[in-house]
């Protein structure tokens, strides 16, 4: 029995490995010539060595996952990049695989859908338009977390955005500041980083949230500018916001959006509000979402509820 048992186990340290890990480890290989180094990999495929002008050390367990969630169309694209993504970040201080060390440099920043474009990044929407992305460092030296770096971390890409976001919201507190926009009260919230965002789902912290919510704009990452939805005043208080967003995004280093948005449980949503040039002027043609539509109309039939309320 108990050679039975040895021949067995000898059995399974030879079994093959799976076609799809063979496949990506050839194209790796591949990768990693037309880049000048030689390679090697551990027992497992754990990891890549290069050799060449340095010796580098390749964690390949998330990239094998985003592999497996992907058409074989994409892999050629995807291991040049994680190669190329590798040599480019030899110098970072820390190891981006390694969630111990990278965790308290986690945070989040928006960026518009638009803007994204093919970019492979880690990010949830906050609103149609608008991606919640991974950042990895804050500040100048931030960067977005690719997929491959998070399918390391023994944590779910949702778990890492809440950490991201938790840590924003410890590690700095935002400045609160009152306006006047023509008769409009609203709040300026600003920040020294770029995450202003993350604090939105604490705003109750910095001021009193209505139950009907907030209009909020976001112009840049670091400034949210808010108005209460508490009466018809809001009407006034969209074409005011959206002026104001549309020109300090026009003279951002770093635009978010021109638009309008309305905070309201927990969730932010777009209220598309279009400057029109028509004959010489320019007027404000809104399309407010269906739930928004709901309250302004329950807004009118309050008492009192014409009347302005900035």
């Amino acid at each position: 029995m108990r050679l039975f048992r040895r021949h067995r186990d000898r059995r399974a340290e030879t079994q093959p490995r799976p076609v799809e890990e063979v496949d990506l480890d050839s194209l790796l290989g591949l990768v990693a010539d037309s880049l000048g180094y030689t390679w090697s990999f551990a027992p497992g495929g754990g990891t890549l060595t290069l050799s060449g002008p340095r010796t580098v050390t390749v964690r390949l367990a998330g990239l094998r996952a985003e592999a497996a969630r992907r058409s074989r169309e994409d892999w050629p694209m995807l291991v040049s990049e994680h190669l190329a993504h590798t040599l480019a970040t030899l110098d970072e201080p820390l190891d981006a695989c390694d969630l111990d060390q990278i965790g308290p440099l986690l945070r989040t920043r928006l960026f518009l859908d638009d803007d994204l474009g093919p970019a492979r990044v880690v990010g949830r929407h906050l609103a149609a338009d608008l991606v919640e992305v991974l950042t990895i460092g804050h500040g100048p030296a931030g960067r977005p977390a690719r997929p491959e770096e998070v399918g390391c971390w023994p944590i779910t890409a949702a778990q890492a955005l809440d950490l991201a976001a938790e840590n924003a919201r410890a590690d700095e507190r935002l400045a609160v500041a009152e306006e006047d926009l023509g008769g409009v009260t609203v709040r300026r919230l600003t920040g020294p980083t770029a995450c202003a965002a993350a604090h939105l789902r604490h705003l109750g912290d910095y001021l009193p949230v209505p139950a009907d919510g907030v209009l909020v704009v976001l112009p840049d990452p670091a400034t949210l500018v808010v108005h209460p939805v508490e009466g018809l005043g809001v009407i006034q208080a969209i074409e005011r916001l959206r002026v104001l967003a549309q020109r300090e995004f026009e003279h951002a280093a770093d635009p978010v959006s021109p638009q309008v948005y309305w905070w309201h449980g927990g969730r932010l949503s777009l209220i598309r509000a279009d400057l029109v040039r028509q004959d010489g002027q320019t007027r404000l043609v809104v399309a407010p979402p269906r739930e928004f539509a709901r309250v302004l109309a329950a807004l009118a039939g309050r008492p009192g509820g014409r009347s302005g309320d900035g």
